[in-house]
């Protein structure tokens, strides 16, 4: 269960981090199912509907960009998105008549790594409702050094901003915009952050 000081974060920053919510354990079982999902794939011979490659790589190269929907089709990923715990904590944040809607692995190999530009997710969503929550796991200790989310707090509660260009989605926010205030997450293996489909 989310406290009551998260629950007061999430509302008022568009986000709450919460330490250790998956043991040490939990998350090596899980990182160990992603190593053996990638295993063997490479940018010349991936199946295109289970994983996007990283595209600045030599065509043998096997470092994957994401893993598409592990929470369909591999049981360890399914379990967690079903457990009471995290149902619980949404409930907390949603009520009671909950879709859920997809799931993905970003995999950020060092160096290699696409970068993510400010988005808020919910430009990437076929959905007109704001009350929509994305769940992310750190499955690796996440820092300013390594990549950990950014956000901007208090963005939630403004319009939604910009993600087109030209008539276009860019899938990234195309107008400036005032990263003064950002906020990086930092978080052990095992954190779990809860994230507003409105904060970017």
């Amino acid at each position: 269960m989310l406290t009551t000081e998260q629950l007061a974060q999430y509302h008022r920053d568009g986000y709450t981090l919460v330490p250790g919510f998956l043991s040490h354990e939990e998350a090596g079982a899980l990182l160990s199912d992603i190593e053996s999902v990638c295993a063997g794939n490479t940018l010349a011979n991936h199946d295109k509907s289970r994983l996007e490659m990283e595209p600045n790589q030599p065509t043998g190269g096997a470092f994957v960009r994401r893993v598409y929907e592990p929470c369909t089709y591999y049981s360890r990923f399914r379990a967690l998105s079903e457990s009471e715990r995290l149902l619980r904590c949404v409930e907390q944040l949603l009520g009671s008549n909950l879709l859920f809607h997809y799931s993905k692995i970003n995999m950020k190999p060092a160096a290699i790594g696409s970068v993510v530009e400010w988005h808020q997710d919910l430009s990437y969503y076929p959905l007109t409702n704001h009350d929509s929550v994305s769940i992310l796991f750190y499955l690796d200790d996440a820092t300013s050094g390594n990549g950990c989310l950014q956000v901007i707090p208090g963005c939630h509660r403004s319009p939604l901003m910009n993600h087109t260009r030209d008539g276009f989605f860019q899938g990234r926010i195309t107008d400036p915009v005032d990263t003064s205030g950002a906020a990086y997450l930092e978080g052990k293996a095992g954190s779990a952050i809860f994230l507003h489909c409105m904060t970017p």
